[in-house]
């Protein structure tokens, strides 16, 4: 539906996106992913067409929109900020594209009775914006964009004003609406829960570059290169050696440990498994956190479990206990 060919946008000196090539099939939803200043807001203003590329073109369906103003593309778009007209009633701001439009009173007046259903705010035609919370304002900003039956929806940071449980309840809501809606949808994001909850593949941006483009499920599970896998919060995260190299059966520049493919045991039952040492461990609510010295390899490993997973172990005495490592747990990375 959509596709990004080479794709570069530079503010004198500034390389803000470089280099970047995408493509976007109908019904599905793609998250932009990365730090703040890595480019994706850039990136999304590009498919708005609020901006122009320095270089490189955007095709919608096949037809060259590159040069196309904003408001012939047909793209719906959520802003951080809401960006709600206050002088304007909810029934009202949602129908405004449909004004512009001309779609006739009925229609309009269909248009916004469905959409306050879809994002659950029957009987609030009337309510002024400075009467709803910042969660209600957020919804009435996804009806509007919604309104005129848009090919796309641009959605920038939406949910970042809001407190993390608000955020969390609506983010299932607009995952529940897109899928709904069968919508085509980019979502820019600098939040990792919320990428991975509402994207069907995940772009992750760095430097104004696409690092990796690649479905949700394999993203954390695969990382391509150390800065992702560092990105992504994982703790084992090693500089090759011969010894990790040998038992890895792989060849890399860094390695990542899986730990949640590892498993603890009494007994050494494999070659795969190792002794070790427990050097600390932490109860957070109902997760148990070791801090596992494995003597063999030279290396320090996290492991997060359950206590079922620790019921015929007692890491408090002192007895021998195994980390079992399959092969498939190592992860080799490039720099």
């Amino acid at each position: 539906m959509l596709e990004l060919h080479a794709i570069y946008k530079h503010f004198d000196t500034v390389k803000a996106v470089n280099n970047v090539s995408l493509s976007l099939a109908e019904g599905e939803v793609i998250s932009l992913l990365g730090p703040s200043g890595c480019g994706k807001s850039t990136l999304l203003r590009l498919i708005a067409g609020l901006e122009t590329p320095t270089k490189g073109q955007l095709h919608l369906e096949g037809q060259d929109i590159t040069t196309v103003s904003p408001q012939n593309r047909g793209f719906g778009m959520v802003f951080q900020d809401y960006a709600l007209f206050p002088h304007l009633n909810v029934a009202k701001n949602i129908g405004y594209g449909l004004v512009e439009k001309a779609w006739s009173k009925a229609e309009q007046k269909q248009r916004v009775s469905e959409l306050l259903e879809l994002v659950n705010l029957n009987g609030y035609e009337t309510r002024r914006i400075h009467q709803l919370s910042g969660g209600e304002q957020q919804r009435v900003a996804l009806a509007r964009a919604l309104a005129p039956k848009p090919k796309l929806l641009l959605l920038d940071e939406p949910l970042s004003n809001l407190d993390m449980a608000l955020r969390d309840s609506l983010l299932t809501d607009v995952k529940a609406i897109l899928n709904h809606l069968n919508m085509t949808a980019v979502y820019v994001t600098h939040d990792q829960q919320e990428a991975f909850k509402l994207g069907g593949r995940i772009a992750v941006m760095r430097s104004g570059e696409i690092e990796q483009l690649t479905a949700a499920k394999t993203l954390y599970a695969q990382p391509k290169n150390y800065w992702l896998a560092d990105f992504f919060g994982h703790a084992n995260l090693y500089l090759t050696t011969d010894t990790l190299t040998t038992v890895a059966k792989s060849s890399a520049n860094f390695f990542l440990l899986r730990s949640d493919l590892c498993s603890l045991h009494q007994s050494q039952a494999t070659a795969q498994d190792f002794k070790v040492k427990i050097l600390s461990q932490e109860l957070i609510a109902d997760s148990h956190y070791l801090e596992l010295f494995v003597e063999a390899l030279n290396i320090t490993v996290m492991w997060q479990g359950y206590e079922r997973e620790l019921l015929s172990l007692n890491p408090n005495e002192n007895q021998d206990i195994y980390l079992n490592i399959p092969h498939k747990a190592w992860i080799g990375l490039k720099e």
